[in-house]
């Protein structure tokens, strides 16, 4: 699940943006809502959490862009603006929650897995490719039931991978989903990633298209 973060106080940005890559999310987060904008222009966010009293553009403004411009991304307020005027004009514009700070974080993540959770079109909680099995929801996967090790990003490729079984996936593809939005396309960070992939499930499970991308062989079984 690929995160916007729109904050402009920095601790509070940092401590959310920390709480939620903690329980697995790829998050990008930014302090303006013009920026914001621009961001879910090119990006297909899972989720974007919305200050509304930012610079730029406040977020009732990228909210009614967004709707504007036709942009899907569901959205969650979090604000100090806690009366129901400000409540129900950001639900009208089409947010799916709207949280007011301050806020316990518990039942923050709760609101935003119930939002993911319902945007979500997988009804399903483990992906298979031949003896390869990967659980969304305990994160562990197993290998011929052997249990792998994987760091965040690998489970994040892995979980992409297979999600796409036989399509090349070009590393821009891979970096928009699986990378932060500001990642540099010239580093070579996807192809160590892909190597210690390969070493931990096996060489012959990732395949390489030469000029195009990577891509994973078989029968994908979701249940």
């Amino acid at each position: 699940m690929k995160i916007l973060l729109v904050e402009d106080e920095p601790k509070l940005n940092l401590f959310i943006k920390k709480g939620l890559e903690q329980q697995g999310y790829v998050v990008d987060s930014i302090n303006d809502g013009t920026a914001a904008l621009d961001m879910v222009s090119v990006t297909q966010y899972d989720l974007v959490i919305l200050d509304l009293m930012l610079p730029g553009q406040n977020g009732f403004d990228v909210l009614g862009n967004m709707k504007q411009f036709g942009i899907k991304s569901p959205v969650m307020i979090i604000s100090a603006l806690g009366n129901s005027d400000h409540v129900i004009k950001g639900l009208d514009l089409g947010a799916l929650d709207y949280v007011r700070k301050p806020f316990d974080f518990g039942e923050f993540l709760a609101r935003v897995r119930a939002i993911t959770r319902k945007n979500d079109p997988k009804p399903f909680s483990e992906l298979t490719v031949g003896t390869l099995t990967l659980n969304l929801i305990t994160r562990k996967v197993f290998h011929d039931l052997r249990e792998i090790v994987l760091t965040k990003r690998e489970f994040l490729l892995l979980e992409y991978l297979m999600s796409h079984c036989n399509r090349v996936l070009s590393k821009t593809e891979i970096t928009e989903k699986i990378w932060e939005v500001n990642f540099d396309g010239g580093s070579n960070v996807i192809e160590v990633h892909i190597s210690s992939l390969r070493k931990k499930i096996g060489e012959d499970m990732i395949k390489t298209k030469v000029g195009v991308g990577y891509f994973m062989e078989g029968t994908l079984q979701k249940k």
